[in-house]
């Protein structure tokens, strides 16, 4: 019983939390996975919505925040109920060399990315081809999102145990790139911090039906309207998402600490320097050339971005809870995480897909993901999403975001669980764009 409670509050990096609402929120609530809470009640506020989305056949009421309105079986398995287990048990199923960081394999996958990245730039410069282009760029920009990965490890910690290597090699992969390093690292461990909860979070947050009612239209088909949120990412870093304030490039933003700005003037100075070595290039050897070689993997890579993260916590066949206020925990948060089966791209995107586990131990190693996975599915049980196999190239997760971007628009602005609710007639104005 004893063993079962070694799991170690230090593991979340909750001493570093930027914002002090943030931290507030972590160094409570998060020990709510120790005491789960007792089972939600349905809150007063209810909205009853028709919508005709084939999707929602089958249950097509907006119910009590976002809930079906529908009797459940008692066997039914209720996504929002507190789980049976700890996240202790989770961490004690995952064999103990998962936990290893090998810091010469993280940098062969460096090495493999980054020569990969150089032979297609070089093929490309010596074909000359426009009939090649298009595919280069598509290579291209896929291998951006795999460094972008790496990053990301690096932000976590899970690269290797030497900060001074994780900061050098995340800043060098993140601004070849445009992204600054520690900016979005920090924001980044917001959102894993707080996962799940409908204020507090950082990426892809549900806005609150408040927030949602103040946007105008265009504001609202620009937001739900594909393909435009999957280039959003860029617009985000330098304003984040409806509802939040803050740039990642101004070390005076409500995302960081004061200890925290200057690691965000180093990154933002680290970007402005290849911003700087894009703009003399362009005069070496032009901007239709810079334009091919690099500005449009860039954006390849931003639709990758944005889609994957998006689809790692929306888009499910059945919905799941958010939650704010006692309900929330992280845990419970974590849980709500999906994982995707990308085809051929899993090893390519560094096993990105294993979301689930990544967010409740981001410090994992991306190496050990799946076999951390395939480790604590006994534990998890029914809270664990097996993902829908994929071919080579995931062309199934494209009517997965589709179809979650017409109906899921907004939650209530009260009650501490909480589902997507649908705006009827933007869901008719967004059917019929498709049409």
């Amino acid at each position: 019983m004893v063993e079962a409670y070694k799991y170690k509050l230090s593991d979340l990096n909750l001493t570093s939390c930027s914002s002090p609402l943030v931290r507030s929120t972590v160094d409570t609530e998060i020990l709510n996975q120790w005491f789960p809470p007792p089972p939600p009640k349905d809150s007063t506020f209810a909205t009853m919505v028709e919508t005709q989305t084939q999707k929602q056949q089958s249950n097509p009421i907006n119910g009590v925040n976002g809930i079906h309105n529908h009797h459940h079986d008692e066997a039914d398995f209720d996504p929002s109920a507190p789980p049976p287990f700890k996240i202790a048990e989770i961490r004690a199923a995952i064999p103990q060399h998962c936990w290893i960081k090998d810091p010469w394999r993280s940098l062969t996958y460096v090495f493999r990315d980054l020569f990969a990245i150089s032979a297609m730039a070089a093929a490309a410069i010596y074909l000359e081809s426009w009939y090649l282009w298009p595919l280069y760029w598509a290579a291209q920009g896929t291998m951006f999102w795999a460094v972008f990965v790496l990053g990301h490890d690096c932000g976590h910690g899970s690269f290797s145990d030497s900060r001074i290597l994780n900061s050098v090699v995340g800043h060098i992969l993140h601004s070849a790139i445009l992204v600054p390093y520690n900016g979005w690292r920090i924001s980044h461990r917001t959102h894993h911090q707080n996962h799940g909860h409908v204020e507090n979070d950082e990426s892809w947050v549900p806005l609150t039906e408040k927030v949602y009612s103040s946007l105008d239209e265009s504001t609202l088909k620009f937001r739900f309207s594909v393909p435009y949120p999957i280039f959003a990412y860029p617009f985000y870093l330098w304003t984040r998402s409806p509802g939040k304030q803050g740039s990642h490039f101004n070390p005076y933003s409500d995302l960081f600490a004061p200890n925290e700005r200057r690691d965000v003037i180093t990154s933002t100075t680290c970007l402005t320097m290849m911003v700087s070595l894009l703009v003399y290039l362009s005069f070496v050897v032009g901007p239709v050339q810079i334009l091919k070689l690099y500005g449009v993997p860039y954006w390849i890579f931003v639709m990758w971005l944005d889609m994957v993260t998006y689809l790692h916590h929306h888009g499910y066949d059945e919905k799941l809870p958010w939650y704010r206020g006692k309900e929330w925990s992280y845990l419970r948060g974590g849980l709500t995480t999906i994982d995707r089966d990308y085809g051929m791209f899993n090893n390519i995107h560094h096993d990105i897909g294993t979301h689930v586990i990544h967010h409740l131990f981001p410090q994992i190693p991306h190496y050990h993901l799946r076999e951390a996975t395939d480790a604590a599915k006994p534990v998890l049980g029914k809270y664990y999403r097996e993902p829908k196999k994929s071919g080579p190239f995931p062309v199934h997760l494209i009517d997965n975001l589709l179809s979650s971007m017409s109906i899921d628009h907004y939650v209530s602005d009260t009650g501490d669980i909480v589902y997507y609710q649908t705006d009827p007639k933007l869901f008719k104005s967004l059917k019929g764009k498709s049409n």
